[in-house]
């Protein structure tokens, strides 16, 4: 639900932008909203999980997701449906940590660890394709306010399993709060998240654009000096700097970067230049999402044991790498695109992503007291987030520059083929990150085989 809600409402935009009269340059809004939240209260999320106790805040973030979502379903202009987003990205920031937490408690180690970390980041990482798919569907067939009233059901299913999750005891004060480190780890994850979205529009040299990535980086180094000298921080530093973890969260953060706008392209690419509905292009990344599955509730599991976590990792990288590598072959009159293209590239980067989250949330979740799970949670959550947001406003600024070349060099009359054009350029692009990260977690894993 909360993975879904990141990508759901993409598809629902327009109608809602009709129905409530939201001008162009506000309409980013129903998507910025739940990202800057969601991203930047994480830390926060997360020690307050740990001390409602994480049981607790599960069911806390369920009624409150399902009521901002309401709330946002039945808006009547365009600053309810922003606030009701952001309402929705505040319980996401609780509920994501907590979620994670309990599987943690409830899982400690052994090949049953293996397995629930497989089926949770099957059903993540599938949320966001999901998300396309649901969105198109109850965009044509239903109403665009569906794409938020749909969490209500499953906020209710959800709460019909609280009770039988192991109750846990809270742990942590919030009297003793470490306020510095909140406030400054909220203001630099929101400065640069929100950085990362006006970059597409507006340029990385954009004075705006600038002042925000740079003052969310001197806010988080300040953070991670305060946290440093602080008696009970907010993110303890050991946490990330665990090599298994830090791994782990390097290789997320470079599988996101790739995959979220590999979502986007592959959308609008099915939609503009194949000329398929909302619906069609949804259902062509169900392709997508039943690959992920399989790469993290089979054939991680497969491999569980049989080969070192870092090679599994690096492994997982590559396949994605290779999924992008074969979309960046696409011409405009490339003939069997579904079968020769579309579906080799979501089938390959289905597997990598599903058998990396599998492995990565595992590990990113190891060797941690019960007080550490909900801020360890909340910073692989965050880490998520980051390179989503990253990712997406990268490669957009990339896939819309070489397609403005393009045409200042062929003419307006080659807009399908610039458009392509910059699409794999961008993608290209997304092959080098995910075969330069996949070398590298390959290196640190060899060279902490060999210490």
């Amino acid at each position: 639900m909360v993975v879904l809600d990141v990508t759901i409402v993409n598809i629902a935009l327009p109608s809602a932008q009709g129905a409530l009269g939201i001008s162009d340059t506000d309409r980013h809004w129903a998507v910025t909203a739940y990202a800057l939240a969601f991203g930047g209260l994480l830390l926060v999320g997360g020690r307050v999980s740990s001390a409602l106790g994480h049981r607790r805040a599960f069911a806390v973030g369920l009624v409150g997701f399902a009521l901002a979502s309401v709330l946002g379903g039945a808006a009547d202009d365009a600053a309810v449906l922003f606030a009701a987003r952001a309402a929705q990205g505040v319980c996401a920031a609780l509920l994501a940590p907590a979620a994670l937490s309990l599987l943690v408690l409830t899982f400690p180690d052994g090949a049953e660890r293996a397995r629930a970390f497989g089926v949770f980041a099957g059903v993540g990482a599938g949320g966001a394709a999901l998300g396309l798919v649901a969105g198109g569907l109850l965009t044509e067939y239903a109403d665009w306010r569906w794409c938020l009233y749909i969490n209500v059901p499953m906020a209710a299913l959800a709460l019909l399993g609280v009770p039988l999750v192991r109750r846990d005891r809270p742990s942590g004060d919030l009297r003793r709060l470490d306020v510095p480190g909140a406030l400054l780890s909220t203001a630099g994850l929101v400065a640069l998240v929100y950085g990362f979205t006006e970059a597409e529009p507006r340029g990385w040299d954009d004075p705006r654009v600038l002042a925000l990535l740079g003052g969310g980086a001197l806010l988080l180094g300040l953070f991670v000096r305060v946290e440093a000298v602080s008696r009970q921080p907010l993110l303890p530093l050991r946490i990330p700097a665990h090599r298994a973890r830090g791994t782990a969260f390097v290789s997320v953060f470079v599988m996101y970067v790739s995959m979220f706008g590999f979502y986007l392209f592959l959308s609008y690419y099915t939609q503009t230049v194949l000329g398929y509905s909302p619906v069609k292009a949804g259902l062509t990344l169900l392709v997508n999402a039943v690959s992920t599955t399989v790469g993290a509730m089979v054939v991680a599991q497969r491999l569980h044991g049989r080969l070192a976590p870092g090679r599994l990792i690096g492994g997982s990288l590559l396949s994605a790498a290779l999924g992008m590598l074969v979309l960046t072959q696409l011409e405009v009159d490339s003939a069997q695109v579904f079968l020769v293209f579309l579906t080799p590239s979501m089938v390959l980067t289905g597997l990598g992503l599903g058998c990396l989250l599998a492995v990565a949330t595992n590990r990113a979740t190891v060797e941690l007291a019960p007080a550490e799970a909900g801020v360890a949670s909340a910073a692989y959550n965050t880490v998520q987030q980051m390179g989503a947001a990253f990712g997406t406003a990268l490669l957009n600024s990339i896939a819309t520059g070489a397609t403005a070349t393009y045409l200042a060099e062929h003419g307006p009359g080659a807009l399908k083929a610039g458009t392509v054009h910059g699409y794999a350029t961008a993608l290209w692009v997304a092959f080098g990150i995910l075969a330069g990260g996949s070398l590298l977690v390959t290196l640190l894993s060899r060279d902490r085989a060999r210490s």
